[in-house]
């Protein structure tokens, strides 16, 4: 005998579901509603009192985007009072949720036209660029805050870089840098310490970004790490006297392969990882005199002179901890939150001002520290602790 086969639609079934959750939504907020309405009349619905202050007129539908869709729930209407309630405040036409979640969205690099797409596929109403703008324009207030708190602590490493963005200025379109800055504190975690507009990586750009860095409490700052252009030369010993500052291996690298035929770019990148393998800065010294010269050998003196010039400025980390040296010798760390600013600027393309540009960049790098990237430590601090230690008793 054959078993009972039992079949269900799961389209029908699906569709009841969210009916049945739609309504329950709607008529969850319809009971304080009324109670509210009430205690504002002074009498309950059909009750005759002669203290009464206002009068039911029946009620209307308000539309409300919830997590559950789009619901209508009941709102009382009455003569003689205004009615206003706390259920559902005044003019707010999604739930505080549904706003957070676009909010959030946007912070994570979704953009206005595919946050519209998916409001109307999970909650069934679309949301407008503009109202997605109204919504950043509050938490902005919040993000700025974050941007200018105080720095407390030491912060012994220290990474920066410039990030280029197209923005309006006076008139035309020009690209904007803007510095970030990560840093390592005593307690071997990283955080986001500062961003701010610049119009170029110039001098006097650099010296104010650290100014404004030190000014909210940045202290204890012993190897800045960063580009060699003309002003980031300078700018970190004005800020931080007694900071190494460290050339970024991967533009040397650049540089020197620069001037090597394409044929021989391959074993010449081998000779240069070479320097910076060896076990002590008078090793790497060594090594790059050893490459200095078999590029020599190899007719190749452009090469070999920018080895010699420029070897030295990447061998900073090579005075700290040697466990240290593989996380602080790359600029990896700041290189991985360039690669999230520009996801989430590329879907903008030209900003109108320097405050749009920098607020998405803040709004991104806030979302980065919350979650996963902020809780990780990255450094064990206790080894430059006995480094300290063992200099103290040297100079004693």
């Amino acid at each position: 005998m054959s078993a009972n086969i039992v079949t269900a639609d799961e389209e029908s079934l699906r569709k009841d579901i969210e009916n049945l959750v739609r309504r329950t939504v709607e008529e969850t907020p319809d009971a304080p509603l009324d109670e509210e309405a009430s205690e504002l009349a002074g009498a309950g619905r059909y009750e005759r009192t002669a203290g009464r202050e206002a009068y039911r007129s029946g009620h209307y539908a308000r539309k409300l985007v919830t997590g559950a869709g789009e619901v209508e729930p009941s709102v009382p209407k009455l003569r003689g009072a205004t009615f206003q309630t706390a259920v559902i405040e005044r003019h707010r036409r999604r739930e505080t949720s549904v706003e957070e979640a676009i909010v959030e969205m946007y912070l994570a690099g979704v953009s206005t036209r595919r946050i519209e797409d998916v409001s109307e596929l999970l909650w069934g109403a679309p949301v407008s660029p503009g109202t997605v703008s109204n919504l950043n324009e509050k938490a902005f207030a919040s993000i700025e805050a974050w941007r200018q708190r105080p720095l407390e602590g030491d912060c012994p490493y220290v990474f920066v870089d410039g990030i280029y963005l197209k923005r309006g200025w006076g008139g035309s379109y020009e690209n904007a840098a803007v510095p970030v800055a990560i840093g390592v504190n005593s307690a071997g975690d990283r955080e986001v310490i500062g961003c701010a507009e610049g119009y170029t990586e110039s001098a006097d750009s650099w010296r104010e970004f650290f100014s404004w860095l030190k000014g909210r409490g940045l202290s204890g700052a012993r190897l800045v790490a960063g580009d060699r252009c003309a002003g980031m030369l300078g700018a970190p010993g004005e800020a931080f006297p007694g900071a190494r500052h460290r050339r970024r291996t991967v533009h040397f690298y650049r540089n020197v392969l620069g001037r090597v035929p394409v044929t021989r770019r391959k074993a010449a990148a081998r000779m240069l990882k070479a320097i910076h393998a060896q076990e002590s800065r008078e090793a790497c010294s060594r090594k790059a005199a050893e490459v200095a010269g078999e590029l020599d050998g190899m007719r190749l003196g452009a090469a070999a002179r920018t080895v010699r010039d420029g070897f030295s400025e990447t061998l900073a980390h090579t005075d700290f901890p040697p466990e240290r040296w593989r996380r602080i010798r790359t600029n990896n760390g700041i290189e991985r939150i360039n690669r999230e600013i520009r996801r989430r600027t590329r879907v903008v393309g030209t900003f109108p001002d320097g405050n749009s540009a920098l607020m998405p960049v803040t709004a991104r790098l806030k979302y980065i520290v919350e979650h996963e990237w902020g809780k990780r430590r990255y450094l064990d601090m206790s080894k430059l602790e006995e480094m300290d230690e063992l200099g103290k008793k040297a100079e004693g």
